[in-house]
């Protein structure tokens, strides 16, 4: 029998590198835009490998997979597979953490710099035929006086600042993996979290969604910030209690949020983040770009390669 070959799901163009890839190595190969648990399950059942996008890779699909199977996620992150349940079946799993870094960061900083700029009020207040500037953009610091903070300073929230360090803003960061001597070294001020909460202007969430780190930005940690401050998520939903955020959006105890991650996506219609002012939402589109695309899709076919011929994954994930 051959080997197997599955995408779970995907939101690309086409599947013409995977497939090519799967029958180079003699495997057979089957798409499908599985959405729950269950589906995802039925689809890699008795296959070789696995390749998972935003459907949950939970303990049945790893029981599904042949044992001593891969999974691959298309994507940074990989909170939709259950590592345990891999790893109790013996199954590989590897994602793609550098594909789409230059991507974010410029999405992330595009973000930040529209709200911080109130580029959104301000064309929505000629479309609805006022001409006032300043009372349109009021509260607006320049940036030389703006303190621009980090939830994690990791790869992608190096490139934000790296981006940034031009344009006059001082940095401040929350970090446990941060060092002082690298905090130095990129011109950034180590703090803790309630100082990082209490000082910054702009606040970039780059952290993974753990333990300690999903559900923090609720009523309580948003109350602690400034009233005018922005947050810009472009990591994961997780880390926001979302309709905390509306309700401090709507009250104006937050200035505004750029937000291209959620705790549920596509976001329901009946999110009150759809209708809380100050806002800007893009659909999960900050890895987006034509040529990410392609080094995505590339970096799987290769992995799926690998995974045929008995290798592990390029960039693989520990239990």
């Amino acid at each position: 029998m051959n080997a197997r070959v599955v995408v779970t799901d995907y939101t690309f163009p086409k599947l013409d590198r995977e497939e090519a890839a799967a029958r180079q190595a003699g495997a057979d190969f089957a798409a499908f835009q599985c959405r729950t648990a269950e589906d995802v399950a039925a689809a890699v059942a008795g296959a070789d490998v696995a390749l998972v996008q935003f459907a949950p890779f939970g303990p049945a699909a790893a029981a599904a997979l042949k044992p001593g199977g891969t999974v691959i996620r298309y994507g940074v992150g990989y909170d939709n597979i259950d590592l345990g349940a891999a790893g109790d079946h013996g199954l590989r799993v590897g994602y793609v953490p550098d594909y789409c870094a230059d991507e974010v960061a410029e999405h992330t900083v595009s973000a930040a710099l529209a709200l911080l700029r109130k580029l959104p009020a301000l064309d929505a207040s000629v479309r609805s035929g006022t001409w006032a500037a300043a009372q349109t953009a009021r509260p607006m610091k320049p940036f030389a006086d703006t303190v621009f903070g980090f939830f994690g300073l990791g790869q992608i929230g190096r490139a934000v600042q790296q981006r940034l360090a031009g344009l006059g803003f001082r940095f401040i960061a929350s970090d446990p993996m941060l060092s002082e001597a690298d905090a130095a070294a990129l011109g950034v001020r180590r703090v803790d979290t309630a100082t990082l909460l209490r000082e910054a202007d702009v606040l970039c969430l780059h952290a993974p969604a753990t333990r300690e780190t999903t559900g923090f930005f609720n009523a309580a940690n948003l109350a602690a910030m400034q009233p005018h401050a922005i947050i810009v998520n472009s990591a994961r939903g997780q880390l926001i209690v979302e309709d905390d955020l509306a309700e401090a959006l709507s009250a104006g105890t937050i200035g505004g949020a750029a937000l291209d991650v959620f705790n549920v996506e596509p976001l329901p219609a009946d999110s009150p983040l759809r209708t809380a002012p100050n806002v800007l939402l893009t659909p999960h589109a900050a890895w987006y770009s034509d040529a990410a695309i392609d080094r995505l899709q590339g970096l799987v076919a290769e992995d799926v390669a690998r995974a045929l011929r008995g290798e592990g994954p390029r960039r693989p994930v520990g239990r």
